[in-house]
C-alpha cells in the first residue's frame, strides 16, 4: 500500500512540476508577444495580460503544492531548531496538522468560490467563466492535502528520490 501511495504521489508531484513549468514558459512567451504587438505592430492585444495572470495563479497554487512535497517551500525553523530533540516531533506534527487545516480551508472555500462565481464571465476574456479562474485554489489545496497526509503517514519524502514504481516492478518481473 505504501508503494502505491508513494507512486501515485510521485506521479502527482511530477505533474505539478510540469504544469508549473509550462505555466511559466507560456507566461514568459505571451507577455513579450503582447508588448511586441502593442509597440512594434501598433495593435494592443487584450488577451496576453489576463491569460498571464491566470497562468500565474495556476503556477502559484500548483507549484506551492509541489514545493511543499519537495521540502523547498518557505519554512521558518528558528523555534523548532531551538527546541529539545524530544519536543521537535511534536512541533513537526503541529506544523503538518496546521498545513492540513490550511489545505482543507483552500479546498472547501476555494470550491465554494468557484461555484459562487461559475455563472459570471471575465470581462477581459468573455468566453471564460470566473469560477474557472479560481479553480487552482481548491486544486492546489487538494494536492497539498494529499502531500500532507502522505507526510503524516509515511514521513517526509523530500529527501527520497522520486521513483518510477511501475518501471521498477517491470524490471523485477523480467529478471
Amino acid at each position: 500500500m505504501k508503494n502505491l501511495v508513494l507512486g501515485v504521489n510521485d506521479a502527482i508531484y511530477r505533474a505539478c512540476v510540469i504544469v508549473a513549468a509550462l505555466a511559466i514558459v507560456i507566461m514568459a512567451t505571451i507577455i513579450p508577444w503582447g508588448v511586441f504587438s502593442r509597440y512594434a505592430l501598433g495593435q494592443g492585444l487584450g488577451w496576453p495580460e489576463p491569460i498571464a495572470i491566470l497562468l500565474m495563479v495556476l503556477f502559484t497554487f500548483v507549484g506551492a503544492a509541489a514545493s511543499y512535497r519537495a521540502g523547498a517551500h518557505m519554512a521558518v525553523q528558528v523555534l523548532s531548531d531551538r527546541l529539545p530533540p524530544m519536543a521537535q516531533p511534536f512541533i513537526i506534527l503541529f506544523v503538518r496538522l496546521a498545513m492540513a487545516a490550511i489545505s482543507l480551508f483552500m479546498l472547501i472555500w476555494g470550491y465554494k468560490l468557484c461555484i459562487a462565481t461559475w455563472n459570471q464571465y471575465l470581462s477581459t476574456l468573455p468566453w471564460m467563466r470566473v469560477g474557472v479562474s479560481y479553480a487552482p485554489i481548491p486544486l492546489g489545496g487538494f494536492i497539498t492535502l494529499l502531500f500532507v497526509i502522505e507526510q503524516l503517514l509515511y514521513g517526509d519524502q523530500s529527501k527520497r528520490p522520486v521513483v518510477d514504481y511501475e518501471a521498477r516492478e517491470e524490471s523485477k518481473e523480467s529478471v
